[in-house]
């Protein structure tokens, strides 16, 4: 089959074995904001010499700006409800014909507080490491743009609560006063990192702190190459004290890149992680795929 991590920025395709193991895998620039209108075109390149006759497509791809929504699936939600809101779509184009293509649905969080949360994309990775890893988990983050923090009980997710950290983080160091006493350079500085990291924890909440970028920079007790990490460890710290609720160990799911940041600052709080690769979203669309074929028959999902 053929798995597809199908988001706002990229698209990710998998082949897949018949065991769900990863014979190829590419990935485009071809995020659901700039395939609109040519959905179908777009995924019969990227799979172009791929004859795989089930292709399952999860992420943004499924929203509201994407190939065709698809409703949420109410929490507590396990692989086997996920599974059965899966939608059949058309393939529409030649390349495509002949195939049976669904999308995977997001996931929703009405809570208590009456302000609902939801993700779509990050409950299939969930999947995926409940299928490969299988009990005794209860907490996974998902940091990126919106980092994802979401509870597992029982092997069903539970709770859903987003943190805006990444984007924050875009438009304060590219658009906002702060950015004109930053370098280019991205790179991270553990030291200024850290010190993000302890400011967080100070009385005086974050709309204050974010000022003490500033207040820093100009009186020269923060340089341009370390404003950067600063204010990535201020975010982060202030994002991970929200979560005072949060089981540990704390299971993260990100890139390389991310998933260090954000096991340095959970050691900084005394909290213990787990790095687990994105590709489990592969692992995910594979595990929703043979239960969904299991909820068709008439039969208990697989267990891994």
């Amino acid at each position: 089959m053929i798995a597809a991590d199908w988001g706002s920025s990229s698209l990710r395709v998998y082949r897949l074995d018949r065991d769900g193991a990863i014979l190829e895998q590419r990935r485009a620039d071809s995020g659901t904001l700039t395939s609109s209108g040519r959905f179908a075109e777009t995924l019969a390149s990227q799979i172009e010499g791929w004859d795989d006759a089930s292709i399952v497509l999860c992420g943004m791809i499924g929203s509201r700006g994407g190939w065709k929504e698809v409703p949420y699936v109410e929490c507590p939600a396990d692989a086997r409800s996920i599974a059965a809101g899966m939608l059949a779509i058309d393939p529409e184009v030649p390349a495509l014909l002949g195939r049976t293509l669904h999308i995977v649905p997001g996931v929703i969080d009405r809570g208590s507080s009456g302000v609902a949360d939801v993700m779509r994309g990050e409950e299939t990775q969930i999947a995926g490491l409940l299928y490969a890893h299988g009990a005794g988990i209860d907490t996974v983050c998902l940091p990126g743009t919106h980092s994802k923090w979401v509870g597992v009980r029982d092997g069903r997710i539970t709770s859903i609560r987003t943190a805006m950290t990444g984007e924050v983080y875009a438009l304060l160091r590219r658009h906002s006063i702060l950015a004109r006493l930053m370098e280019a350079d991205d790179a991270t500085e553990p030291t200024a990192f850290d010190a993000g990291l302890r400011r967080s924890r100070d009385a005086g909440g974050l709309l204050h702190h974010l000022f003490g970028v500033r207040t820093q920079g100009l009186l020269g007790e923060l340089s341009g190459a370390q404003a950067p990490s600063y204010l990535s460890g201020l975010l982060i710290g202030h994002e991970i004290q929200a979560q005072a609720s949060a089981a540990a160990p704390v299971h993260l799911i990100a890139n390389e890149r991310l998933a260090a940041a954000y096991a340095r600052a959970l050691a900084a709080f005394g909290v213990e992680s787990k790095i687990h690769a994105e590709q489990l979203a592969a692992t995910g669309i594979y595990a929703l795929a043979q239960c969904a074929a299991h909820v068709d028959a008439g039969a208990a999902p697989p267990a891994n």
